[in-house]
């Protein structure tokens, strides 16, 4: 009876662990989608105020939202910034496809998307690869 409820606290302790796990990720992946809406469209805007001469107001909301982004990156659950910049640059590489389609009306070819797959799966590995404690 005893090692029966042992197990049982076994498998709560793994699935909690798992849980926790999930959650980390989770919100790692939500505060990468954040940084790169705030970095790609603070240097959107940035472009339309200089290139596109819409003037100043869209520079300083361009440099506000790079703040945000650098901001944003602060808060990743890992303590390792170049583990963090280095996987961001992934996130990047895609995130600037996708706001090119939304944004721009680009569309992607299949070398495009095949090179954002390829920084995705790059950024999983960084990111949430196996580590010893």
């Amino acid at each position: 009876m005893a090692a029966e409820g042992g197990r049982l606290r076994l498998l709560r302790t793994r699935r909690i662990r798992r849980l926790a796990c999930f959650m980390i990720i989770a919100k790692s992946i939500v505060l990468f989608v954040v940084a790169a809406l705030a970095e790609i469209g603070g240097a959107w805007l940035i472009w339309q105020g200089v290139r596109e001469h819409r003037g100043l107001l869209f520079i300083g909301a361009g440099v506000v939202a790079l703040g945000v982004y650098g901001l944003v990156a602060t808060l990743q659950p890992d303590a390792n910034f170049g583990r963090i910049l280095a996987a961001y640059g992934g996130v990047f590489v895609a995130g600037s496809l996708a706001w090119g389609m939304v944004v721009d009306k680009f569309r992607p070819d299949r070398w495009d998307v095949i090179g954002a797959v390829i920084c995705l799966l790059g950024v999983a590995v960084i990111m949430y690869g196996p580590r010893s404690p």
